[in-house]
């Protein structure tokens, strides 16, 4: 990814932001902080998905996308968190190649 951003350091947050942008569908735009902090929200819930913790239920009126919670997340420190998430988005991108 450090290629696709012209060298420039992204850390995990600024992924799961571009993940959360793809996964609304509406193209990059100025978004607001709670609309930011939902864009992570979906970049989380579609990472989680296949692990079972999260089922898409559909989008709302503004075709934001909602999901529910089907399992509890085990207790995970947060260096175990990272690494999950980690895991979660490289498996993303194998089925969503960037470019």
């Amino acid at each position: 990814m450090v290629e696709d951003f012209a060298g420039q350091p992204i850390d995990l947050d600024g992924i799961l932001f571009l993940v959360g942008v793809q996964e609304l569908g509406q193209g990059y735009r100025t978004f607001k902080k709670d609309e930011k902090l939902g864009l992570l929200h979906i970049a989380l819930c579609t990472l989680l998905e296949p692990e079972g913790i999260y089922n898409f239920v559909g989008k709302d009126e503004d075709g934001w996308p909602h999901f529910e919670q089907t399992s509890k997340l085990p207790h995970l420190s947060a260096d175990e968190q990272q690494l999950l998430v980690k895991r979660a988005l490289i498996k993303y991108f194998q089925v969503n190649p960037i470019g």
